[in-house]
C-alpha cells in the first residue's frame, strides 16, 4: 500500500462541489470531487471567490508541455475565502476568518529556498490544482470549487478593507507583479516601464505608483491610453511609433514585460539606463532572439520572475490593504466559465474575471 493510501484511509474525507475539466477539449462543467477532511495543521475555507488566470486556459486546454494536464482538472489558484474548520494545531486562524490561498498549497519546508521563505523555487512545492496530492493520491483540485483544505503555512491573512473579488486576482496576478518590483528595489525616483496593460500589466502599474515611481505604459493600443492614466501611469508610449519609443532611449531603472504574444524584447531592452533591469512575467510560446550588445554595453541585465514566497505573498497583501489595491475585476458566476475562457483568449476583459463561488450552489 502507498503512503497516499495510508495517508487518505487514516483521515476522513468529503465531497465538494466543483467545476472541471475532462480534457484538453472539454468544456468545465460540474463535478464532484473529493477533498480531505482538516488534519491538525489544515485550515478548511468556503471558497467565496477564485480568479480566472490566463495559465488556467493554458492548464485546461493542455498547452504547456512541460506541465501536462491530468484529467480531471480543476483549475483556480486566485482563492478567498472564508474559514469554516480549522485543525487543533492551527494558531492562525479561526472559524470566520476570510483567508486566501495562491498558487501553491505545500512544499518540503527543508530545502534552502524554503527556509529563505522562497517556496516557490522548491523542487518538491506543491501547486493548488494539477500536482501529485500526497493526501488522496491523484492530483491537487483548485479553487473552482466550493471549499478546499490547506495547510496552514499556505493560508494567507486578508486585510479587512479590501473588496473580495477583487482580492482573489492578487494572489497570482498581483504578486506575480509585486514580487519582481521589490527584489529589484522599485521606489519613489525609479523610473518604471510598463509593457503590456492586462491582467497582469494593470496591477503592475497599480503597485509602481503606490512605490512612489514614475510610471510608463507602453502600448499597442492607443484607446488603452485613458484607462492606463486612471490606473496610475505618469506617461502612456504606442510601441509601435518609432519616435515616441526613441524619446526614452537608456532612461528606465526597470521594465516589467507582461506581453505572452511574440515581440522584439530588443526595443526595450535599449531603454534600460545603465545597470537598468528588464523583467519578464509574460511567457510567449516561442524563445527571444536576445542582442547580447544590448545588454553589454550598458551593464543591462534580462530576467524572470515567477509569483513569490508566502511571506512575501502576505507582505503584498498586507500592501494592498494599506494602499487599498485591488484588481479590477468583471464578477461572473460559475456557469459563464467557458464563455470567460473564450473570452480570455481574446482578451476580451478588462483587467480580470473573479468567479462568484456562491453561484455554484444552485448548480
Amino acid at each position: 500500500m502507498s503512503t497516499a493510501q495510508l495517508r487518505s484511509e487514516s483521515r476522513g474525507q468529503y465531497e465538494a462541489k466543483a467545476y472541471a475539466a475532462a480534457g484538453a477539449k472539454s468544456p468545465l462543467a460540474p463535478i464532484s470531487i473529493t477533498r480531505r477532511d482538516p488534519g491538525e495543521h489544515d485550515v478548511q475555507i468556503e471558497i467565496l471567490f477564485c480568479g480566472i488566470c490566463h495559465s488556467d486556459l493554458h492548464q485546461v486546454r493542455s498547452e504547456w508541455s512541460a506541465m501536462p494536464t491530468v484529467y480531471p482538472c480543476v483549475p483556480g489558484h486566485e482563492i478567498v475565502g472564508r474559514v469554516s474548520k480549522v485543525g487543533s494545531a492551527v494558531t492562525r486562524f479561526k472559524p470566520g476568518d476570510i483567508a486566501a490561498v495562491g498558487c501553491l498549497v505545500d512544499s518540503d519546508g527543508n530545502c534552502p529556498e524554503c527556509q529563505a521563505g522562497l517556496e516557490q523555487f522548491c523542487q518538491h512545492m506543491t501547486f493548488t490544482y494539477n500536482s501529485p496530492d500526497v493526501h488522496l493520491g491523484g492530483v491537487t483540485y483548485g479553487g473552482y470549487s466550493d471549499s478546499i483544505v490547506v495547510k496552514e503555512h499556505f493560508v494567507l491573512r486578508v486585510p479587512s478593507n479590501l473588496n473580495l473579488a477583487g482580492t482573489a486576482p492578487l494572489l497570482c496576478a498581483g504578486i506575480t507583479t509585486y514580487s519582481p518590483m521589490r527584489h529589484w528595489r522599485v521606489t519613489k525616483g525609479k523610473k518604471v516601464g510598463v509593457v503590456g496593460l492586462g491582467g497582469l500589466g494593470h496591477m503592475a502599474v497599480k503597485f509602481a505608483h503606490a512605490l512612489g515611481a514614475h510610471v510608463v505604459v507602453f502600448t499597442t493600443s492607443p484607446n488603452k491610453k485613458e484607462d492606463a492614466l486612471r490606473l496610475g501611469a505618469d506617461d502612456v508610449v504606442i510601441s509601435k511609433d518609432a519616435d515616441q519609443m526613441s524619446n526614452h532611449l537608456g532612461s528606465f531603472d526597470f521594465i516589467i514585460d507582461s506581453v505572452s504574444a511574440e515581440h522584439d524584447i530588443n526595443t526595450y531592452i535599449q531603454l534600460l539606463r545603465p545597470d537598468g533591469n528588464l523583467t519578464l512575467v509574460g511567457a510567449p510560446d516561442k524563445p527571444y532572439a536576445v542582442s547580447a550588445l544590448g545588454l553589454l554595453f550598458k551593464r543591462r541585465s534580462l530576467s524572470g520572475s515567477l509569483i513569490g514566497g508566502i511571506a512575501e505573498t502576505q507582505e503584498m497583501l498586507d500592501f494592498c490593504g494599506k494602499h487599498n489595491i485591488t484588481a479590477d475585476v468583471e464578477i461572473i458566476p460559475i456557469q459563464k466559465v467557458n464563455e470567460a475562457y473564450e473570452r480570455l483568449s481574446r482578451a476580451d476583459v478588462k483587467y480580470r474575471f473573479s468567479i462568484d463561488m456562491a453561484s455554484l450552489k444552485s448548480q
